[in-house]
């Protein structure tokens, strides 16, 4: 899933709301789906540890509570861990969410509808990446700047980044928007780490107060 100036697009050369390249979703993947834990707390923080340093989103399952639930069993299936930020606009967003492992991508494609717009997409603010209507799975993306325009095209924040938003910052921006998610979605980290070696990522993505190493119950096949 990509933004544009004024739209997301999931594939590599798609510049509309609502293109697509998930194979598998579209012709039935074998691949067993990841199974939700149930409703999210009311309110929880992860805590992101990068190649840059630590950053904290606080969730309020209030602003989007179907988005807030698949984050927190994302999160709880440790679905982040050696993810990298593949795209990365200096001034909009960045973006992440295509896990290193394709099949693990393929177990949480099952897409969730959407939530209401109740906050706007302020700078710090965490939102999923869509490909139109009711089409949420495992991409997000954190503002980098005011994008109130993306309000009005259905893309509803459930968080913000409450600490560390230098280190979003500073995420490497040096590839842009090169990487191709179809590659991503396919090959995983052994294509980024091969033709886009110093791409930043995600060591761990942890809800704060977990035991470390406790694997939750929520997400896991």
């Amino acid at each position: 899933m990509r933004i544009s100036a004024i739209a997301f697009a999931f594939c590599v050369g798609a510049v509309t709301l609502g293109a697509a390249c998930n194979e598998g979703a579209k012709s039935g993947s074998t691949s067993e789906a990841a199974t939700p834990a149930g409703p999210a707390p009311d309110s929880f923080q992860v805590v992101f540890e990068t190649s840059r340093g630590n950053f904290t989103v606080d969730v309020l399952r209030s602003w989007a509570p179907k988005g807030a639930d698949r984050f927190h069993d994302l999160v709880q299936d440790k679905f982040f861990d050696g993810a990298r930020f593949f795209r990365v606009v200096p001034g909009f967003v960045v973006q992440f969410g295509l896990n290193g492992d394709p099949k693990r991508n393929e177990q949480w494609d099952k897409r969730i509808t959407d939530d209401s717009v109740t906050h706007s997409n302020l700078r710090g603010s965490l939102t999923f990446a869509t490909e139109g209507l009711n089409t949420r799975s495992h991409q997000l993306f954190i503002n980098l700047a005011d994008n109130p325009r993306l309000d009005k095209m259905g893309f509803s924040p459930i968080g913000r980044v409450v600490d560390g938003m230098s280190v979003v910052d500073s995420l490497n921006s040096e590839y842009g928007e090169s990487p191709d998610q179809g590659m991503i979605q396919s090959l995983g980290n052994s294509y980024l780490e091969r033709m886009f070696p110093r791409l930043d990522y995600i060591k761990t993505a942890r809800v704060a107060g977990s035991a470390v190493g406790s694997g939750g119950n929520g997400g896991t096949p």
